[in-house]
């Protein structure tokens, strides 16, 4: 008699920057013993002068709407108080409004601002709630030292960033502050180190080809529910291949040179700066083409001389005090956001600039944090050629309403992802 699958298959990468723990699920229609691939490694570099780049900027309480969104439409769109900031940038941003996601929940919605699925309805979903940075990320990353780069804090409201999901429905956890961030993009391994992580990569590669040659034996004989239970594992397995892959591929070329000495760790407040600055850098350098940074529940007002949390502030009742504090941070939050448009367009990049060449969008997954709105999502697009200095309202509701994720579609389109859909698009944005 078979014994029922027990063993674990734990991958852990000895830097720290590949651990993942694989365990066969639990299928009801096959008792067996236990259970990879070798994966063909794309040599070609990153082009970089003229590539294509995406940053995408998520604020996890939203912004003042009745003060974010014009009245016009079009290039004479009036400069409410918190498109004010962003004037020295006017042409080369659209600012939308009706775009979301026709989804409720409040606080626990705001994971779907870049995939247009809640997690929890994303099960028997072929792409599950995969993020459009790691969807575009899956198809160009390889040819970039890091696929895509996520930056947040594991800190605030939920405990940590969500901003970015895999394929296999996994929270991508996010690089924490500006030190950790350098020291990615800038710092160097020992000989021994390196040595060490070829040590890593070729065990680690070992194990995926023992995993996947056991899974795919297994496939031949288990009924078809439990086929799509494995059929999950195999896209959990191929993420974790991809990434040791590309990790293989850079292990021995050298980084970039630091422009500057580390930086040190301060707050969220004081840090989102330099982790502005250090995003385009990693575009400019070309260690990444893909980058997201959430803007979370660890944004203390203290740090801008408020003494309120900030989930706090969010839910205002319409007290102007509480109201005045928030465009105080908000409005701060757009002055770093345009100071990284500019720095991106002071950059060359060939015979353009950087913001020529980088679509970058800044929004929020709740529309009205005081009455836990997710629809009216305060949306702007900056550069990547989107920029034309217009407010672009659409339908909100009804058969004309355009969801968020006929955008996220056409970023993938001309980031050079070929594909027809993309979450809960129905057709491209026009």
């Amino acid at each position: 008699m078979n014994q029922p699958i027990h063993r674990r298959f734990v991958l852990r990468s000895l830097t720290g920057s590949l651990a993942t723990t694989l365990a066969l699920p639990g299928l009801s229609s096959l008792r067996a013993n236990d259970i990879g691939s070798g994966g063909v490694i794309d040599s070609q570099k990153g082009a970089g002068t003229g590539a294509r780049r995406f940053v995408a900027i998520g604020n996890l309480l939203g912004f003042q709407t009745s003060q974010f969104f014009p009245e016009k439409t079009g290039k004479e769109f009036e400069e409410t108080t918190l498109l004010k900031p962003l004037a020295a940038n006017r042409d080369h941003i659209n600012v939308y409004r009706g775009l979301d996601h026709d989804i409720r929940g409040g606080h626990f919605a705001v994971h779907t601002f870049l995939s247009g699925v809640l997690h929890h309805e994303s099960k028997n979903r072929p792409l599950g709630n995969v993020t459009i940075d790691q969807f575009i990320a899956d198809e160009i990353g390889k040819q970039t030292r890091f696929p895509s780069l996520t930056v947040g804090s594991e800190g605030g409201i939920h405990g940590g960033c969500q901003l970015s999901w895999t394929k296999s429905g996994v929270r991508v956890p996010p690089i924490t502050g500006p030190a950790e961030l350098f020291e990615k993009l800038f710092g160097t391994e020992s000989k021994e180190r390196r040595a060490q992580m070829v040590r890593a990569n070729s065990l680690q590669e070992s194990i995926l080809d023992s995993v996947l040659d056991e899974a795919s034996d297994l496939s031949k004989r288990i009924n078809h529910e439990d086929k799509d239970k494995l059929d999950q594992y195999f896209t959990s397995i191929r993420d974790v291949e991809t990434r040791l892959a590309n990790r293989k591929r850079w292990v021995d070329q050298p980084k970039p040179e630091p422009p500057f000495d580390r930086p040190a760790d301060t707050n969220t407040v004081d840090d989102l700066p330099m982790l502005y600055e250090l995003i385009a850098l990693a575009l400019q350098t070309d260690s990444t083409r893909i980058a997201t940074l959430e803007i979370g529940g660890s944004f203390l007002p203290q740090n801008l001389g408020i003494d309120k949390s900030y989930h706090g502030l969010s839910h205002h009742g319409n007290d102007p005090e509480t109201i005045a504090h928030l465009i105080t941070l908000e409005t701060y939050q757009l002055e770093q956001f345009n100071r990284f448009l500019t720095r991106l367009s002071e950059l060359q990049d060939g015979d353009q600039s950087l913001l020529d060449s980088t679509a970058v969008l800044f929004g929020s997954g709740m529309g009205n944090a005081n009455s836990h709105k997710n629809s009216d999502l305060p949306i702007v697009l900056a550069g990547g050629g989107y920029g034309r200095g217009e407010f672009r309202k659409v339908a909100s509701d009804g058969l004309a309403k355009v969801p968020l994720c006929n955008l996220l579609l056409d970023i993938a389109h001309r980031m050079g992802v070929e594909t027809d859909s993309f979450g809960t698009s129905t057709g491209t944005f026009s």
